[in-house]
């Protein structure tokens, strides 16, 4: 099967990238504004320097393809509320445009990277049934690119599905809480200023994890399906610091920004519920505490 990645360079694209050129053709689109050609290297795909707002160039480097994989976007949830334009572009615009490229080239399978924050405040464990209130633009964003992939399997036939990932981390992570503590403490291990109050309460995945879900997914999908893809273990910002700071066997003075978000948009608690997941098969491998200390040798392997 010849498979279309976009983002393929990225954190979890590169691993996808990994998974499926094993029995896939693999052909990867990527602006390489957060992605890394490096962690490509060792896969066999073909990759191509794109970005994914120009429709017609997208257009003429997918044809042929059986299965697209729409995993680009502008990651950075806290950025957003600073940058709405940019992430309405590159996530709904850009969003839009794959679904054109796919319609055109008769791609009649879609399989979405979204996110839990579409969710906003919900109840939890959050099934996918809750109502969708995004608080954030990049929630936002995700919930109406979901709406067009809906629209778009609707109308043209195209076969979507969409997954709302919890927060993914593991090796290769380029932002995201163990990214910013980690690099806070490299450079004043003195110190560690921690947005909030620290009590914020979500759940994390390995990256692995994340990807294993995302085929299961794929495969067990019918018509335009929606899953959950998390964990069902949940850890607070502190606990968190305090397994950075041991980890660096440092004992900084820890202060608070105050508030129970983390920044404007933040959803304090997350914890999704993933029984329509588990019950394809999947499950797992990783516990968060497991999946925090893979990303913290990984980050200590770069310095």
């Amino acid at each position: 099967m010849k498979v279309l990645i976009t983002g393929g360079a990225g954190f979890i694209g590169s691993y996808l990238v990994e998974k499926l050129s094993e029995n896939n053709e693999v052909v990867v689109v990527d602006n390489f504004s957060a992605g890394n050609p490096d962690w490509l290297k060792n896969y066999k795909c073909q990759i191509h320097k794109l970005d994914i707002l120009d429709t017609k160039a997208l257009k003429e480097i997918i044809s042929g393809v059986d299965e697209c994989y729409h995993l680009a976007a502008d990651p950075d949830v806290k950025q957003s509320y600073y940058k709405p334009i940019k992430n309405f572009k590159q996530d709904c615009e850009g969003t839009l445009s794959v679904l054109e490229a796919c319609r055109k080239c008769d791609i009649k399978n879609i399989i979405f990277s979204s996110s839990s924050v579409v969710y906003g405040t919900a109840e939890m464990p959050t099934p996918e049934t809750a109502p969708i209130k995004p608080i954030s633009n990049y929630g936002a964003a995700k919930a109406s690119s979901e709406n067009y992939i809906m629209s778009y399997s609707h109308l043209y036939g195209i076969k979507g599905t969409i997954l709302r990932y919890a927060n993914i981390i593991g090796p290769r992570a380029t932002h995201g809480i163990l990214y910013d503590f980690y690099n806070k403490l490299k450079e004043n291990p003195d110190e560690l200023r921690i947005l909030g109050d620290g009590k914020q309460k979500k759940s994390y995945l390995h990256v692995k994890d994340c990807v294993n879900a995302t085929v299961f997914a794929k495969n067990h999908s019918k018509e335009c399906e929606i899953f959950n893809v998390g964990s069902e273990e949940q850890i607070t910002v502190n606990e968190i610091s305090e397994i950075v700071t041991n980890f660096l066997k440092i004992k900084p003075e820890i202060k608070y920004s105050g508030g129970s978000k983390g920044w404007p948009g933040d959803v304090p608690k997350m914890l999704l519920s993933t029984d329509k997941i588990k019950a394809t098969g999947w499950k797992p491998e990783f516990t968060i505490k497991q999946a925090i200390n893979d990303t913290l040798e990984y980050l200590k392997s770069c310095n």
